[in-house]
């Protein structure tokens, strides 16, 4: 196997040093010991997308996507969405997007210049907070490893009831808030249905072939 090459870090604002590494022909997005996300296994981050277009009707859904990553949501939902649905990507480092424009554009593939996309450079839990009423018809996000918080701190509050709130006042009646977790958390689960959600989990494979790790979407609908 040959060795991972650094490429890049950036500081995650109130937290850790993310890497950017290469091996061979695949990216990895690392914190600490801790591997966040890998081009071989984007299967559970296209389900995110996917399945969540799955749940909306109408032709010209806003999705909000918190976590922009390497991507991969972001590039099934711009797939399954018709021309007239609009994106709004939020995300917090800068650096990620240098990364996707960068020594990940082939991966990106013109995804971030799609005229159905735009990108806010915010902290995602203020810009759900500051966003207009009723807004969106989902809300998908994919910002830690999960309710339980890995990368910052302050990243709690999106998954805390006054969180979960916030977002359910951003979504259409009907909308969808869709969070992917790197495992199950059954306190989380009772959390949403406490803030009056519909609430659905579903387990899906990390690889695009139905194997890898085990993750968890929940489709909390308001």
């Amino acid at each position: 196997m040959k060795p991972r090459e650094l490429l890049a870090t950036a500081q995650i604002p109130g937290g850790d040093e993310l890497r950017l590494y290469k091996r061979d022909t695949d990216f990895i997005i690392a914190l600490g010991a801790n591997e966040l996300m890998s081009s071989r296994s984007r299967g559970s981050e296209e389900a995110l997308a996917l399945m969540t277009c799955d749940r909306l009707q109408g032709d010209a859904p806003h999705l909000l996507i918190g976590g922009y990553g390497m991507g991969f949501t972001l590039r099934a939902a711009l797939a399954r969405l018709g021309p007239k649905a609009r994106c709004t990507v939020v995300e917090l480092v800068p650096e990620v997007i240098d990364w996707a424009r960068g020594p990940m554009a082939a991966l990106t593939d013109g995804c971030l210049d799609d005229p159905r996309v735009d990108l806010i450079m915010r902290d995602v839990s203020r810009a759900i907070g500051a966003a207009e009423k009723r807004k969106y018809d989902a809300i998908l996000l994919d910002v830690d490893n999960g309710p339980d918080g890995l990368t910052r701190v302050e990243n709690d509050h999106i998954y805390s009831m006054h969180g979960l709130q916030e977002a359910k006042a951003a979504l259409k009646p009907g909308g969808v808030l869709a969070i992917w977790s790197a495992h199950k958390d059954e306190r989380f689960e009772r959390r949403l249905k406490h803030g009056g959600f519909q609430v659905e989990e579903v387990m899906v494979r990390a690889g695009r072939n139905g194997k890898g790790a085990r993750h968890i979407i929940w489709f909390a609908k308001a």
